[in-house]
């Protein structure tokens, strides 16, 4: 077993739960252990898609898999029955129990980088800079 990659015991745990092998294309499936390997490498290393290694299988494919298998809910389930597991040996704390996907990616523009195609000012860049230059004075 590699780095990232799941354990026999701990594919035995959501093995029953992946969808049947089917055709694609004429073909054959891959196997689904070694797309979930796939996806397990990608989300550990945050590398690119197509930096996958060879032995996954091709990026595209592990991709699609993800995609499908999100929008099937298959991870709702694989994640109802890990929290079930856990929940029945007392190890969660419901407490502190959550998962945060808050992790969100400002554009540029939104960080204040120029936007294209407008002008600005001189004298309100000018008055403005002059104005955070200057001290704090009070109203009163």
């Amino acid at each position: 077993m590699r780095r990232h990659e799941l354990s026999d015991a701990q594919w035995e745990l959501i093995a029953d739960l992946m969808p049947r092998a089917g055709r694609h294309g004429g073909g054959r499936w891959r196997d689904h252990r070694q797309v979930v390997n796939g996806l397990m490498w990608k989300l550990c290393t945050g590398a690119q898609w197509r930096d996958l290694p060879e032995r996954y299988g091709p990026w595209h494919t592990v991709y699609e898999r993800l995609t499908r298998w999100r929008h099937e809910g298959l991870f709702d389930r694989i994640l109802d029955r890990l929290w079930l597991k856990l929940n029945a040996e007392g190890l969660i704390d419901l407490d502190l129990w959550c998962i945060d996907s808050t992790s969100v990616r400002a554009s540029r523009s939104a960080a204040g980088a120029r936007k294209k195609g407008i002008r600005r000012s001189r004298t309100t860049m000018r008055l403005a800079s002059r104005g955070a230059a200057s001290a704090a004075r009070s109203t009163w």
